[in-house]
């Protein structure tokens, strides 16, 4: 009997201490909680002073030049007559590599004999009159693209600029006759006639 009793004393013991353990082991609990933290690259994009990212589509008005010309008034265009107009922009706040496409539409289609004839690109350290490379324009459409260079600290874009040539080609193998050129000159003193060109530009982050 007394056996049996100190069998059972034993057996309650232990079922006490396990009871004891598993309440000890239950407390040992741990929580954590993390924040991940990585920026966006910026993607802001100056035309001519113009925030372009900030819409789907802006509008600017470019301001022509035109080089003087003794035998035509200041500011209007005659045959013979050259001029650019510039576009300027500021990818000083991207930080991708990206493409940029600039198409120019001449929307003058009465006058085959006004033509884009070239560009220039224009870098942030240009001053006016300085020596111009140019590049003869083949088709309607200037393209390029800017490689964002992660090897240099705190790499940032340079502005710079999109100089557009254009004339109204007198010469040997010119399309329209002093008579076309008469209507226009009659045009422009009853109407509002002016040269147009519409400029797309369009801005693409390079993925590879």
């Amino acid at each position: 009997m007394i056996k049996k009793l100190r069998i059972l004393l034993v057996l309650v013991s232990l079922s006490l201490t396990l009871g004891l353990m598993s309440n000890t082991y239950s407390r040992y609990i741990a929580d954590a909680t993390g924040d991940l933290k990585v920026l966006f690259a910026k993607w802001q994009i100056l035309v001519n002073e113009t925030d372009i990212t900030n819409n789907s589509s802006a509008t600017i008005h470019f301001v022509p030049i035109i080089e003087e010309n003794e035998f035509v008034t200041n500011n209007t265009i005659a045959p013979s007559s050259k001029g650019y107009f510039d576009i300027a922009i500021d990818p000083s706040n991207v930080e991708v590599s990206f493409n940029y496409t600039i198409t120019l539409d001449l929307l003058n289609e009465d006058m085959p004999d006004l033509m884009i004839t070239k560009y220039a690109i224009l870098n942030n350290t240009y001053l006016e009159g300085d020596e111009v490379q140019t590049e003869t324009l083949t088709t309607n459409s200037i393209t390029g693209t800017l490689q964002y260079d992660n090897s240099q600290e705190n790499f940032q874009f340079e502005p710079f600029t999109i100089r557009v040539y254009f004339e109204w080609y007198e010469g040997e193998n010119e399309t329209m006759d002093d008579e076309a050129d008469s209507i226009i000159g009659q045009k422009a003193a009853t109407e509002d006639t002016s040269l147009q060109i519409k400029t797309t530009i369009h801005f693409e982050q390079k993925l590879n």
